[in-house]
């Protein structure tokens, strides 16, 4: 079991080993009709409402267009059968998606906003639980597992699967429509939305394996490292999901390399058919477990280390323009407004809000009552949510991002522990999943 998140039943009858072998033969079978694509591509890739990836969008802002309700009440919640690793995302018309581990395999599970009823619920193998699903418009869905990434349709239908070296733990939309992955164990690919077909070569951030100098080589195991992905450790090479910049084609992936004693902020860029690096920057000290987030302009990237560091870093050359030190290792993502307003997360501080003055930050807010248990988001309106620990449980807390002051508080009822993220549908639904496998849904007070 991946760390990091708790078993609703740690005691159930399977094992982990079984469990995970039962999972990756039946995401065989059940993807045998996979390659049923189409090379017309006539599906945009999101307006930006919904919340079509892990942390928003491309940029992973975590800065929602819609405008947040100030007072929300609960609509419903239930339990998935299994733990929860990654944000849920949400379709433009509120179908809901994520990924889990769960003894009969439900792997990616749909939902339906208004009720909370399953839509469709697909095997896949075992790891796709640490595999953040994206969305487009057509409200088809794009996840990877062990050794493979795979696109369904609004019901459930596999279209195609293309195998990868690893599980992808990162996946965006490019500017032209297409799907960048990259495996924890540092594989990129730029993937047809329509056919799964590679549109570029495959790039190998740790390089590729020498058959001729080691005959005997064997591919390592699709999960391997996946266990200190959760706090950005050695063994991960690639924690977190890259922000692309879709005009430019530049994107940034954290890349711990083997023997280094550093982990790196690498700048790509795909363009004219092939992925280039544009530069590389030895800055994040013991490694990184927060997602970098790209400013509205796309000059800037701000990421976090595990020595308690907000770095922001110029994205056109990588030179470092400020550093901020927290009282905590920031993790999860970074929520960035276009007005330079930034809010870091990490279930060890506290909320927290930070202005990009050019070659320094400042403090603006700060609430040390309140622990956060999950990530913090920004919306239209001044309006912000995160989860907060609250007595013994978990509230969800609206709040204003001028001042940090609460605006409103709602339990979520019977939750323990943390959350994954927090997301926001087109209609301002708040939507929010414990790690030990619960979903929660606030909808605004009209």
């Amino acid at each position: 079991m991946r760390s990091g998140g708790v078993l609703a039943n740690p005691a159930r009858g399977l094992t982990l080993s079984r469990l995970r072998t039962a999972a990756a033969l039946a995401a065989v079978g059940a993807l045998a009709l996979a390659g049923c694509g189409t090379d017309v591509d006539d599906i945009t890739v999101g307006s930006g409402k919904g919340w079509t990836s892990a942390h928003h969008d491309g940029r992973n802002d975590g800065v929602s267009p819609v405008t947040g309700s100030r007072k929300l009440s609960l609509s419903w919640s239930r339990p998935v059968g299994g733990p929860i690793e990654q944000a849920v995302t949400i379709g433009p018309d509120g179908q809901l998606f994520l990924t889990t581990l769960t003894p009969n395999n439900c792997a990616i599970l749909s939902l339906q906003m208004p009720t909370g009823r399953k839509r469709f619920c697909n095997p896949l193998g075992p790891n796709a639980i640490s595999a953040p699903p994206v969305v487009d418009s057509g409200s088809n869905v794009y996840v990877g597992d062990d050794g493979g990434f795979s696109g369904f349709n609004s019901i459930g239908q596999p279209r195609w699967r293309t195998p990868v070296a690893g599980v992808p733990v990162s996946a965006q939309f490019t500017g032209d429509g297409k799907i960048l992955t990259i495996t924890q164990s540092g594989q990129v690919d730029v993937l047809s939305r329509q056919t799964g077909e590679r549109v570029v070569g495959t790039t190998q951030l740790l390089g590729d394996p020498d058959f001729l100098a080691y005959p005997d080589l064997t591919r390592p195991a699709s999960g391997q490292g996946l266990d200190d992905c959760t706090v950005g450790g050695p063994q991960c090479p690639v924690a977190n999901i890259s922000p692309i910049d879709t005009a430019s084609g530049r994107f940034f992936v954290t890349l711990w390399k083997p023997g280094k004693p550093t982990a790196a902020l690498v700048a790509l860029r795909y363009a004219d058919n092939k992925i280039q690096q544009d530069w590389s920057a030895d800055l994040l000290a013991e490694g990184s477990a927060t997602s970098p987030t790209l400013s509205a302009d796309g000059r800037t990237v701000y990421v976090g280390d595990n020595t308690h560091r907000l770095i922001a870093v110029d994205a056109a050359d990588g030179h470092t323009k400020w550093v901020q030190t927290l009282e905590w290792a920031p993790r999860g993502g970074i929520s960035v407004a276009g007005d330079g307003l930034i809010i870091p997360a990490g279930d060890d501080g506290h909320l927290l809000a930070l202005r990009d003055n050019g070659d320094s930050a400042e403090v603006v807010w700060e609430r040390k009552d309140l622990a956060l248990r999950g990530t913090p988001v920004q919306t239209a309106g001044d309006t912000g949510y995160t989860a907060a620990a609250i007595g013994d449980g978990i509230n969800l807390i609206t709040f204003d991002t001028k001042t940090g002051a609460t605006v409103d508080s709602d339990v979520l009822p019977d939750a323990k522990g943390t959350t994954t993220g927090t997301s926001v549908g087109a209609k301002g639904e708040v939507v929010l999943a414990t790690r030990i496998g619960e979903v929660f849904i606030f909808k605004p007070d009209h």
